[in-house]
């Protein structure tokens, strides 16, 4: 039985010294991730409400009713650890869930949902955008692990993958600098404070849809928080041509799920681009920070292009 002098500050959506609660403190005391443990915690009390989670077979039954191999895949990974935890035997079925290639949203798109967020959100946004870390990532980031002067982020990589460091544009250094001072973030203090992902997606969505009801274009609602990285893979191979950097920068230990991002590019036109010139150096500066490429130079101007 768990005490509540170690679990006080351990938060769930089921109560403390129950067999649910238990199973996940077990996990927390692991070393599992948060995003992991509050996963778990969903899934076993959405089965709790639904069938009696000391009999396995009933609880294989009930996962079998539901119709997303997602969903049920998501479930039967919870109860696999709930099984484990109390030495409860079972079989656990193995639900594939396909992966898809991901919709890469236009950039503009990305921006006017970064331009209509206040501070706190815009700010984690054009980060996720410029390294396209993981929200999870993004979220654990402290003042420690960030280099003010240059720009650069020394990310603790989610999921055991490689670790990496990434550039943030000038524009975005200058968000981060304001928010930090604006709440005196200490060192050792995580940036976005007392953030998850979840608080982060949530926030996102809500201005994602505002967005999307004021320019009268339902298709932004459908941009999902985690697309901001793969634009930023997405923007990453076509700007280097080369699927192990973007491997890295992305932090995969598997080149199997980068190379998803080689596919997408393999479908794109010259249509999807906007061009523009530049004549001096300050207009090819400014169009190098905005994302533009240099492609060519005709007539004493410079060629670029960006990604719609």
């Amino acid at each position: 039985m768990t005490t509540l002098t170690t679990t006080s500050t351990f938060k769930t959506t089921c109560p403390k010294d129950t067999p649910i609660f238990n199973v996940l403190w077990n996990m927390k005391k692991n070393g599992m991730a948060f995003d992991t443990i509050r996963n778990v915690d969903k899934a076993l009390s959405a089965l709790s409400q639904k069938c009696d989670l000391s009999k396995p077979e009933v609880v294989k039954a009930t996962i079998a009713r539901f119709e997303s191999n997602g969903y049920k895949r998501s479930l039967s990974y919870a109860y696999d650890k709930y099984a484990q935890y109390y030495g409860i035997k079972w079989e656990k079925p193995n639900y594939w869930q396909p992966r898809k290639i991901p919709k890469i949203p236009i950039e503009k798109h990305l921006e006017c949902i970064i331009a209509s967020a206040p501070m706190k959100t815009s700010t984690a946004l054009a980060i996720s955008k410029d390294t396209g870390l993981r929200p999870i990532e993004l979220m654990n980031l402290t003042l420690k692990d960030i280099d003010l002067t240059n720009g650069v982020i020394y990310p603790e990589t989610a999921k055991h993958g490689q670790p990496r460091v990434l550039k943030i544009k000038r524009r975005t250094l200058s968000m981060l600098l304001a928010w930090i001072q604006k709440m005196n973030i200490k060192p050792n203090e995580k940036i976005f404070l007392g953030w998850k992902t979840a608080n982060y997606s949530k926030s996102f969505r809500y201005f994602r849809n505002k967005v999307a009801k004021k320019l009268h274009n339902p298709s932004i609602r459908t941009i999902k928080l985690y697309h901001f990285r793969h634009f930023y893979a997405t923007m990453l191979l076509k700007r280097t041509n080369n699927i192990l950097i973007v491997k890295q920068k992305l932090g995969h230990t598997n080149i199997n799920h980068t190379l998803l991002y080689a596919q997408i590019l393999d479908i794109e036109s010259d249509d999807n681009y906007s061009c523009e010139i530049a004549e001096n150096v300050e207009q090819a500066r400014k169009l190098i920070e905005n994302g533009f490429e240099y492609i060519t130079e005709m007539d004493d101007t410079k060629l670029f292009r960006k990604r719609k």
